[in-house]
């Protein structure tokens, strides 16, 4: 199974981000990439970065650590949980890559300040106003049921608090910065990751 978890890792970063890229660069001229690799200090940076390592954790070390013999956690050592974490990844790596082509040509990688892109409402962004990182995280639970071993979990956690720094610390504000009350007023209607949870109260409501 740590093999199908690697393989399945290998298949989400080619669909997810470099085939995404490519597409985005054949119909725009563009990659969409706005992330600088170098660290800038800036907590959008360091967010990126945490979700990352999130990815890694569980893509790349959860698979090895059993393979080298890391003994699973109990309450998830079960064929059944590792066959659910296989259609579970598959679901998230489709549904992630389908998100992303909803986005059209306003995805990116990273934030611009300077850019000011369309603000996407329709498709899977009415379910949901993340729906990219919402089947991320489903694709990363399900590798994490393929191999569910505390480097597993601890991966899982480190890519959730990566998304949730990055979604509410750096790109909430940019959206409401870019596209003032159309923002609000979307973010007021649609949640955050799931339907109806995290909406935000409308502007006028603070100053109310």
């Amino acid at each position: 199974m740590a093999i199908a978890a690697l393989v399945l890792f290998a298949v989400m970063m080619l669909l997810d981000g470099a085939l995404r890229r490519h597409i985005q660069l054949a119909r725009t001229g563009d990659s969409g990439n706005r992330r600088t690799w170098r660290p800038d200090g800036s907590l959008e940076w360091w967010a990126l970065a945490g979700t990352d390592l999130g990815y890694l954790t569980v893509g790349v070390g959860a698979p090895l650590a059993d393979l080298a013999g890391l003994a699973p956690l109990a309450v998830a050592d079960h064929p059944v949980v590792r066959g659910v974490g296989i259609a579970v990844a598959v679901l998230g790596i489709a549904l992630a890559l389908a998100a992303q082509l909803s986005l059209g040509a306003s995805w990116r990688i990273g934030i611009d300040e300077a850019e000011h892109t369309t603000l996407v409402t329709t498709g899977a962004f009415r379910v949901c106003r993340n729906p990219i990182f919402s089947a991320v995280i489903v694709a990363f639970g399900g590798l994490a049921l393929m191999v569910p071993n505390p480097v597993a979990l601890a991966g899982v956690v480190i890519t959730v608090t990566g998304i949730q720094v990055q979604v509410r610390l750096a790109e909430e504000p940019y959206l409401d910065r870019v596209h003032g009350p159309a923002y609000t007023d979307y973010a007021a209607r649609v949640g955050r990751f799931l339907p109806g949870v995290g909406r935000l109260q409308p502007e006028h409501q603070h100053r109310s």
